[in-house]
C-alpha cells in the first residue's frame, strides 16, 4: 500500500523497514502526529539475556523515544509461566519463579542501553505482567474476560492452527496464552493509557485479540503494529550462528563475538541491517549498502561498529575492531577473543585437539570438529591443523594457544596459574 505518513515516528518505522503490518494506519498516525503515544512490547522470560532476534523491537521502542512517545517494556513474569505456543511445534519448559526472576534481572541489563527510564512525559516504564496476572481469580476471570473470546476463532489463527494441522499437540495451558497476552493490552490501557501493541508479525493474533477485548471491555480504540520475521539472505533465523544463541548480555556473549557476528554479515544485508539496527541517516545506509567488492567490508565494520556501540558502548566496539584488525591483518593473538581456560587437571593426561575445538565453541561436536580439521578448515597458532588426533599436555599449552575454524572464529586457550 502506498501510505504517506505524518508522524516522525510511523515514518521511521515505514522508510527503514521495520514495518510488517498495522491494524489501522491512518487513526494511529494520527494519534503519533497530536500527542504523546504510550506503547509497549512484552518479553517473556525465558532465558537469562536476551539475544539479537529481539533487538529488532528493541530498535522500534528505542525510535518510539526518539521521536517523543513513551515506551513500555513489559516483562513476562505472569505470562512466562505458561509459555507462548506460537508457531512452536512443541511445549516450552515450565521455569519455577525464581528462574524467571532471576531472567528477569538479567535482561534488564539490556534495556536500559537503548531506553531512557526517566520520569518525564516519554520516560520509559519497566512492568511485569505478574503484578495483575498473579493475582487474578480464575472463576472471576473466566465470567469477566474468557466470555468475550471464540474459540473457533482461536482455532482459525495461523499461530494455533499450524501447530493442529501437524497434528501436534497443544496443551490448554499454552491455549490460554493468548487470552492472557489480550489481558495484559487491557489492563495497559487500562493503567497507563497504552494505545499500542508492537512485536514481530507472528504476534499478530494475539495483539488483534488484545484489541478487540479491550474494545469489548473498556470501549477504547487501540492498535497494534507488527514488524516482520527477519531472516539473513541465506535464510538463518536472525540471531542464530554457528555457536548458538547471538545474546545481548556481556556475560553471556563477548563484546568481540557480537562485534563479529555484525562484521560477518554477508554483503546482501549490509544495507537492510544499517537501517533497522543503526541510527545512521537513511542516504548513508543506503549508500554503505551499495557498496561492492573489497568495499563492502568497509561497511560491515560501520555496521559492526555502530551496533556494537548501542549494545556495548563506545570503548568496547573501538576495543572489538582493534582485536579484530590484530588477529586479521597481524595475524596476531588479540587480547579480546573468546577464551577457554583450562585447569591443570584438565591437561593431566593430556587433551585432545578435537576435544579443544569443541569446548572453545568453534565447533558443536567431536564430529563436527574432526571434519573441520578433514576439510582443512581448522588452525593452531595460524598453521594448518591436519591431525585429528593431536593430543597437547601442560607444556604445550605453557603460553596461550590460538585455534582458528575458517578464516573469522578465533578462540585462545590458556592454563590458568
Amino acid at each position: 500500500m502506498t501510505y504517506h505518513p505524518k508522524s516522525d515516528f510511523m515514518a521511521v518505522m515505514m522508510q527503514r523497514g521495520y514495518l510488517a503490518d498495522c491494524t489501522d494506519y491512518q487513526a494511529l498516525d494520527d494519534a503519533l502526529s497530536t500527542g504523546v503515544v504510550t506503547a509497549y512490547i512484552g518479553y517473556d522470560a525465558t532465558a537469562q539475556s536476551l539475544h539479537v532476534g529481539h533487538l529488532l523491537n528493541i530498535m522500534m521502542l528505542r525510535w518510539l523515544q526518539k521521536t517523543g512517545h513513551k515506551p513500555i517494556t513489559l516483562m513476562g513474569g505472569g505470562t512466562t509461566k505458561v509459555g507462548d505456543p506460537s508457531f512452536r511445534s512443541d511445549e516450552r519448559p515450565l521455569l519455577g519463579p525464581e528462574q524467571i526472576d532471576a531472567n528477569i534481572d538479567g535482561m534488564k541489563q539490556v534495556f536500559a542501553k537503548y531506553l531512557d527510564y526517566g520520569t518525564g512525559p516519554t520516560g520509559a516504564l519497566m512492568l511485569n505482567n505478574a503484578e495483575w496476572l498473579d493475582e487474578l481469580n480464575y472463576l472471576d476471570f473466566l465470567r469477566d474476560i474468557g466470555r468475550h473470546f471464540s474459540v473457533n476463532r482461536m482455532l482459525s489463527f495461523e499461530s494455533v492452527k499450524s501447530r493442529l494441522d501437524r497434528e501436534q499437540s497443544l496443551s490448554f495451558l499454552e491455549f490460554n496464552y493468548m487470552i492472557l497476552q489480550a489481558y495484559d493490552f487491557l489492563e495497559l490501557n487500562r493503567r497507563y493509557d497504552c494505545v499500542l501493541q508492537m512485536g514481530g508479525s507472528d504476534q499478530w493474533g494475539n495483539i488483534v485479540n488484545g484489541i478487540d477485548l479491550t474494545r469489548r471491555v473498556l470501549d477504547h480504540q487501540i492498535y497494534g503494529l507488527t514488524s516482520p520475521l527477519l531472516t539473513t539472505s541465506d535464510g538463518r533465523k536472525m540471531g542464530k550462528s554457528q555457536g548458538g544463541a547471538m545474546w545481548l548480555n556481556a556475560d553471556m556473549l563477548s563484546p568481540y563475538e557480537f562485534w563479529q557476528f555484525w562484521r560477518n554479515s554477508t554483503d546482501a544485508d549490509v544495507g537492510r541491517f544499517l537501517k533497522l539496527y543503526t541510527e545512521l541517516p537513511l542516504d548513508e545506509c543506503t549508500r554503505l549498502g551499495a557498496l561492492a567488492g573489497s568495499e563492502i567490508n568497509d561497511a560491515k565494520i560501520v555496521l559492526a561498529n555502530e551496533v556494537t556501540t548501542l549494545c556495548h558502548g563506545a570503548e568496547a566496539a573501538a576495543t572489538a575492531e582493534a582485536t579484530a584488525r590484530e588477529v586479521f591483518e597481524k595475524g596476531g593473538v588479540g587480547d579480546d577473543l573468546p577464551t577457554l581456560a583450562l585447569t591443570r587437571a584438565d591437561v593431566a593426561e593430556g587433551i585432545s585437539i578435537v576435544q579443544l575445538i569443541v569446548r572453545a565453541g568453534l565447533a558443536k561436536s567431536g564430529k563436527e570438529a574432526k571434519r573441520l580439521i578433514a576439510e582443512n578448515g581448522a588452525r593452531i597458532d595460524d598453521a594448518p591443523l591436519t591431525d585429528a588426533g593431536l593430543m597437547l599436555d601442560a607444556g604445550a599449552l605453557s603460553s596461550p594457544v590460538k585455534l582458528s575454524a575458517g578464516k573469522k572464529r578465533h578462540a585462545l586457550v590458556k592454563l590458568e596459574d
